[in-house]
């Protein structure tokens, strides 16, 4: 059985005006009081509105959803102390014109300086899904065989119309702003371990990127722990929807890594036309049409991801996922991604109503 481990990212805004607020340090604080949380459980994100939490290494699903719960149950009660909301939005729907506060890590410093437009810009929340592997030889071979299901992943995930006070047009913006970044969208094909690693160095050391953690493709090898880290996904509004991608996630790594070590042969689509396909989805998530990325068509998005279901099937029953997964679809085909139901708060209720849905989503299961 692979484990798997999520990690999620949380804005903190305003009540009353939905802009960010740089109280990181101070909804902090008040988590370190909980006898609930410990120390490791809390991480801090390049700008000082953001917050993140990791599970631990998880066996089944409803492992980490009760630890996700918990935490968001914590992380509401500190951030209401503070007088603030916590999201779980993967973009803020409104900004102020001035640069944000950052953190106060050095690296983060180097980040601003190296690329000051896109970190002035940087209020996106991404769901990192990590996923154990045998060892890096077979995570890369892993790898290669993932890139065509990604943007699948991304149209699942989709949960950042609003940009600028204004519908950006997608359901992920958060997609489109990471596209900025010199290294991103989907990871090449490598040969080997070996050649994974050689082509990162090169890019290190071209002095492009400031170390490795600025490889923004939408999955890699952990530099951390013996994972595939699939970063895909856009945050999620409910803890529920998180662990739904990261079952989803953990049956197409598991799939993948049983076909690499059966010598499967797999698919390489054009990566030009994997590029368009992730680009396809994160505008239109699960409302229109996604690019098949092999056939080179388009498909609606309900059978692409009847594909991506039927191709991870054995997976899912081999970890004893798939009645998990499939309720869990069942309920997002129902009510939509987090940017339909986003757009839908905002129709309805104006800035007001959309942070009400932050509010309430954040725990609960509105």
């Amino acid at each position: 059985m692979a484990t798997l481990g999520i990690e999620e990212e949380y804005l903190l805004l305003d009540p009353s005006t939905g802009l960010p607020v740089h109280k990181a340090a101070e909804v902090e604080a008040f988590l370190h009081r909980s006898p609930r949380i410990t120390e490791g459980e809390i991480q801090r994100e390049l700008l000082s509105c953001q917050l993140e939490t990791a599970t631990p290494v998880s066996a089944t699903l409803t492992e980490a959803e009760e630890y996700l719960l918990n935490f968001r149950t914590q992380l509401e009660a500190g951030a209401r102390k503070a007088g603030v909301i916590a999201a779980g939005t993967a973009s803020a729907p409104r900004i102020e014109e001035h640069y944000p506060e950052l953190t106060d890590k050095d690296r983060y410093r180097d980040l601003q300086a190296s690329a000051p437009g896109i970190v002035g810009d940087q209020f996106v929340n991404g769901l990192h899904v990590h996923v154990s592997v045998p060892d890096r030889e077979t995570g890369v071979q892993a790898l290669n065989r993932i890139r065509e299901w990604l943007p699948a992943i991304i149209a699942l995930s989709t949960n950042s119309p609003f940009w600028l006070d204004r519908d950006s047009g997608f359901g992920s913006w958060r997609v489109v702003h990471y596209r900025r970044w010199p290294v991103q969208g989907c990871a090449p094909v490598f040969r080997d371990a070996a050649d994974y690693e050689r082509r990162i160095q090169r890019l290190v050391d071209s002095g492009a990127i400031i170390d490795r953690g600025v490889l923004t493709w939408m999955a890699r090898l952990s530099d951390s722990y013996p994972t595939l880290e699939v970063r895909a996904g856009d945050a999620q509004l409910q803890a529920r929807d998180s662990v739904l991608l990261g079952g989803i996630i953990r049956g197409l790594v598991s799939t993948a890594v049983a076909e690499a070590r059966a010598g499967v042969p797999y698919s390489t689509p054009d990566d030009e036309l994997l590029d368009a396909a992730m680009w396809q989805a994160a505008r239109d998530g699960l409302t229109g049409d996604l690019v098949d990325p092999l056939s080179a068509r388009l498909v609606p998005a309900r059978e692409r991801v009847q594909a991506l279901m039927a191709f991870i099937a054995g997976a899912l029953e081999q970890e004893g996922d798939t009645q998990w997964v499939q309720a869990g679809l069942a309920g997002l085909w129902e009510k939509g991604t987090g940017a339909q139901r986003q757009r839908r708060a905002m129709q309805e209720g104006g800035m007001p109503g959309l942070l009400e849905l932050y509010s309430s989503t954040l725990t609960g299961e509105l």
